[in-house]
């Protein structure tokens, strides 16, 4: 008898993956298009975007981006000479550093969701009720995700 994971997988299934897909192509794309726009690297804004949502310890930045912590030293590096950034001892343990936005980083990030287009512009075609399934639909997607 088969696992649900060893049985082949049906067509709606597969052509919802294909759309999912699409999706993040585009929202990379994009993402790198905005990046650039505000003389950005896509890790600069991937690390801003993160720190926009509370601060992290340096070694927690280095798995979330999955790179090497001496990788996100030299972009936090970068960001905070432009003021986007800032180091600060953890709380909780002062021997750890955490990386923060600063205001400007906020700003920034701000900035560089709001230019996002491709997924504002079909999300304001649905209606609220619609965009609440969507919404409810991936957050059991991404809960559910052991990773």
């Amino acid at each position: 008898m088969a696992t649900p994971h060893q049985t082949r997988p049906d067509d709606l299934t597969m052509e919802v993956v294909d759309l999912i897909g699409s999706v993040v192509a585009r929202y990379h794309e994009e993402f790198e298009e905005a990046a650039a726009g505000h003389a950005l690297t896509g890790a600069q804004a991937k690390l801003l975007t993160l720190l926009s949502l509370g601060e992290l310890p340096m070694r927690r930045l280095a798995q979330k981006l999955k790179c090497e912590p001496s990788n996100v030293t030299g972009i936090v590096d970068r960001l905070e000479a432009r003021g986007l950034v800032e180091r600060r001892p953890d709380p909780a343990d002062r021997r750890v550093k955490v990386a923060a936005v600063t205001a400007e980083g906020r700003t920034v990030a701000r900035g560089l969701r709001e230019s996002l287009r491709f997924a504002r512009e079909p999300l304001a075609a649905l209606g609220d009720e619609e965009r609440l399934a969507l919404r409810d639909l991936l957050r059991r997607m991404v809960e559910s995700d052991p990773a």
